[in-house]
């Protein structure tokens, strides 16, 4: 008798067993957007309109971010593996040029000044790592003057030595024809050695070229008359 009253008092009235405590119940889908739309319900055209502000703000903001953070995104001329850009300095030039000028603090050659070509990849197409070497030889555009600079991306490393970072068409060491050939290396090399700026990571190249009838015209420059960049070997 006495097993038979627990076993009613477990069962309950219905007879069947009760549902434990600690049933797990189920996460209902969709909460936060279900909770985001009834806050905007309450909140009216006001809410929307500054839900709307902030994300166009921040989507403006990391696209700007992104089209300014390497080189200029538009008006280059590709010749061999240098991109020439005709209209970086000129006062026409577009939003993205000039935010591209301020973001890197730098004052970009006028259209009658001069002539910029950058290089982020060797004749391969395969981008310029710090760990190889490079031989960027041949001859350059006519120009009264011009200057080659290496750079890396990002921040410098601040415990790496202050070491050279181009070389100037006054003192670079030539071949009897005139031509020359500078060797990017992590470490030193003989003749015009231009050392790496970081110790890892991509890298970029700047001929700049001073009183250049090429500013003019851009057809005049063809592959042969730029440096080749030719890879020779890479750290492991």
């Amino acid at each position: 008798m006495r097993a038979a009253e627990m076993k009613a008092a477990f069962t309950g009235s219905t007879g069947a067993a009760a549902a434990p405590d600690t049933a797990v119940r189920k996460p209902r889908d969709g909460g936060l957007a279900r909770r985001a739309a009834r806050l905007l319900r309450r909140g009216g055209r006001p809410v929307l309109v500054l839900y709307t502000l902030a994300l166009g703000g921040g989507l403006g903001l990391v696209s700007a971010d992104w089209a300014t953070r390497g080189g200029y995104p538009f008006g280059g001329v590709r010749i061999g593996a240098w991109i020439a850009w005709p209209r970086a300095g000129a006062t026409n030039a577009d939003p993205y040029t000039r935010a591209v000028n301020a973001r890197r603090g730098e004052i970009p050659l006028a259209v009658g000044e001069g002539l910029l070509l950058t290089a982020a990849e060797d004749d391969a197409g395969r981008t310029l790592d710090a760990t190889c070497t490079y031989a960027v030889a041949g001859a350059v555009p006519p120009a009264r003057a011009w200057t080659l600079t290496v750079a890396g991306r990002g921040a410098r490393d601040p415990d790496r030595p202050l070491m050279r970072e181009g070389f100037t068409s006054t003192e670079i060491l030539r071949r009897p024809d005139g031509r020359f050939e500078i060797v990017l290396a992590p470490t030193a090399e003989p003749g015009n050695w231009l050392p790496a700026p970081r110790a890892q990571g991509p890298m970029r190249l700047a001929l700049r070229l001073y009183d250049t009838p090429a500013a003019a015209s851009i057809a005049s420059i063809d592959r042969g008359s730029v440096p080749t960049i030719t890879r020779r070997d890479c750290a492991p």
